[in-house]
């Protein structure tokens, strides 16, 4: 066989996490999934935007996790879409995670799902929830970073 390549584009992303949370550090995580949910999951259908991560009994598993159906799949046996699924982690990386995210504010996070080596993996992400007044100041702080690149394009194109 072949050597697999390392493929660690996206196939879904919870663009709302940074908005949302101030993520302080990310791990990766493999999933427990059926044979149609990897194929879903490699055609770009899953969404993460309302996930979110539990742990129990020193396990971890992913809540909410949208998986539409493969299309030529076994339709006498259709799984819930949603159904809570499994993660693949360290048992020393779940204690440090669970640790932490017993804090005050602070959540088990993921941000998107990629394949590496042909197996699915998720990113998560500890992060602190920001309040309104973040999400603005972060918000002013983008806008204020795209105009001073606005400006200097505009006057690299006036020097040259």
């Amino acid at each position: 066989m072949g050597k697999q390549k390392n493929n660690d584009k996206p196939l879904a992303q919870n663009k709302k996490a940074s908005h949302d949370y101030f993520i302080e550090e990310t791990f990766e995580a493999g999933m427990v999934l059926t044979g149609t949910e990897i194929k879903s999951i490699r055609n770009g259908r899953a969404n993460i935007n309302d996930a979110f991560a539990t742990i129990r009994n020193g396990e971890i598993f992913i809540h909410n996790m949208h998986v539409s159906p493969f299309e030529q799949g076994n339709i006498h046996n259709p799984s819930d879409p949603t159904r809570a699924r499994k993660l693949l982690m360290h048992k020393a990386q779940i204690s440090k995670l669970y640790g932490q995210a017993k804090q005050e504010g602070y959540s088990i996070v993921p941000l998107k799902i990629y394949i590496r080596n042909g197996y699915a993996k998720l990113l998560i992400g500890l992060g602190k929830g920001k309040k309104q007044y973040d999400k603005r100041e972060s918000a002013a702080k983008r806008d204020s970073q795209r105009d001073i690149q606005r400006i200097l394009r505009e006057k690299q194109k006036v020097i040259r």
